[in-house]
């Protein structure tokens, strides 16, 4: 990777942790201040709808190969996420309201305020190895909590306003079925795409911390028998 790459990779990530950092610490304080979940999306949704917008860049990141990882299941997850925020719970302020909502930003922030950090450090040579270890193993709790717990039940429960408000009619009017229908079938397929991007991440943390593993045999003393 050249240097102009690698100063521009670590001020995106930077940028980005700092983003996500703020974002935690308004759930947190909105929480303990209201003793309710039901300001979530009024503390942080709009930076959180600015922050996964501006993350389509990873997908060009991917595509052009300055990272290593496949352009398919990172367009998948940015794609996922936001459409997520941007695209139903910022239209239906009933939605907002939603435990699910809050589940959502909270695992989406712990994830990322962990995330980005390490791409940041990783991009000059300075990750420490706990802060790797914990970027490839929060996900198994963080990601099943924001998609089962946070994601698909918002969207079970905003279906009787997209088809009430008839959220996007005049976008779907030309085509043989409706918003609401498209987002039943994205019910419907989610618990299966989620599985395949959930299997991914698996299959990145046995690399990247198997890799780890063997560097460190490699730099232990070998203990001669004569």
């Amino acid at each position: 990777m050249g240097r102009l790459a690698s100063l521009y990779l670590f001020a995106y990530n930077a940028a980005q942790a700092c983003g996500w950092t703020i974002a935690l610490i308004k759930l947190i304080l909105t929480v303990s201040s209201t003793n309710s979940f039901d300001g979530a999306y009024a503390a942080c949704g709009e930076l959180i709808c600015l922050l996964q917008f501006s993350a389509v860049m990873e997908v060009f990141h991917s595509a052009i190969g300055i990272v290593p990882s496949r352009v398919l299941p990172v367009l998948m997850q940015w794609g996922g996420r936001f459409h997520f925020v941007a695209a139903i719970i910022s239209q239906i302020p009933e939605v907002q309201k939603l435990p699910a909502v809050f589940i959502t930003f909270m695992s989406w922030s712990l994830s990322e305020v962990i995330r980005y950090p390490q791409y940041a450090l990783n991009t000059i040579e300075l990750c420490p190895g706990w802060l790797t270890w914990l970027r490839y193993s929060a996900f198994i709790v963080l990601y099943p909590i924001g998609a089962l717990i946070g994601e698909m039940p918002a969207m079970y429960k905003a279906l009787p306003y997209i088809k009430k408000k008839n959220i996007y009619g005049d976008a779907f009017n030309k085509l043989p079925f409706s918003y609401y229908s498209f987002i039943v079938a994205v019910l419907v397929c989610y618990p299966f795409l989620w599985l395949k991007l959930y299997m991914y991440m698996f299959k990145q943390r046995k690399s990247k911390l198997g890799k780890r593993g063997e560097s460190k045999k490699a730099l232990r003393p070998k203990i001669r028998v004569e």
